[in-house]
């Protein structure tokens, strides 16, 4: 479960002796432990080698840039390495307490307030299992065409996911997204993958947020995935509203953002997800 040179090497970054192992899950190739020692618990994410090694890097590339915003509180990283590959942070443990979804609303704002001059990031990372391409774009719309929805309906063509009929209207989609997401707006930081199980409670219900997939986007990216899924709340959007309000016709973009992350699910689950890709795509007014 844990190798004894990664064992060696934790136990001198904690400076104690690991009293406990425990598996978590984990997954596309990498493992997740909760560590004891020391009297404290710890989250060690770890892969030997290969793409699970380079998701294990971007993960703490990630957690790093959202760290240095001070804006939402992510777990305080302890020790990274390679070799295997590992991520060492605290554990975040809340004994049972939800996370406070008003004080989310308003950390994820302050969070998208960081910017920088284009859309992207200095690295490419990864959306769950698949390689997400982060190169600059100067727009919003050439940035989610070039490193978004291309590089995925690709991907769904080649695996043979595309009907004709699918196919078709995704292209008319591309083709007009400079049209239907030409909304002036600065790049934010955004977490990327926001979904209810990335949101985890600290003492007193703190929230704090794990397994970013981080670039320099639109916001609206990641209230919209906030919604694919469920599981956040009405303070949580209200607290949002009120510290930054969202611009018109959200609604009508919504379902384009999203369109990404179903593409990504039916690319790495299977055709199951194409229903919720035809969903979104009937939702597009194109």
């Amino acid at each position: 479960m844990l190798p004894d040179d990664l064992r060696e090497r934790l136990e001198a970054a904690l400076g104690a002796p690991i009293s406990g192992v425990a598996p978590r899950g984990g997954g596309f190739g990498a493992s997740l432990l909760r560590l004891s020692a020391g009297g404290a618990g710890y989250a060690l994410k770890w892969a030997p080698g290969g793409p699970p090694a380079s998701m294990v890097a971007a993960e703490a590339r990630g957690l790093r840039a959202l760290a240095a915003t001070g804006a939402i509180r992510v777990p305080a990283m302890i020790a990274t390495g390679d070799s295997p590959a590992f991520l060492l942070t605290e554990w975040i443990d809340g004994a049972g307490a939800r996370p406070d979804m008003a004080a989310l609303g308003e950390h994820l704002a302050a969070l998208h307030r960081h910017s920088a001059p284009a859309f992207g990031l200095e690295a490419d990372n990864y959306i769950g299992g698949t390689p997400q391409a982060n190169g600059w774009q100067p727009t919003w719309p050439a940035f989610f065409r070039a490193r978004r929805l291309q590089p995925q309906i690709a991907w769904a063509e080649a695996a043979g996911l595309l009907s004709t009929a699918r196919r078709r209207t995704l292209e008319r989609l591309v083709a007009r997204l400079d049209d239907l997401l030409g909304v002036p707006a600065p790049p934010s930081l955004i977490h990327g993958d926001l979904w209810g199980g990335n949101v985890v409670a600290g003492p007193g219900g703190a929230p704090a947020l794990i397994d970013p997939a981080v670039s320099y986007s639109h916001r609206e990216a990641d209230l919209a995935f906030t919604e694919l899924f469920g599981g956040f709340t009405a303070r949580f959007y209200a607290a949002y509203a009120d510290a930054w309000p969202l611009d018109p016709g959200y609604a009508a973009r919504r379902p384009i953002y999203n369109l990404y992350h179903a593409l990504n699910h039916a690319n790495l689950f299977g055709s199951g997800y194409l229903p919720m890709v035809d969903d979104l795509l009937g939702q597009i007014r194109l």
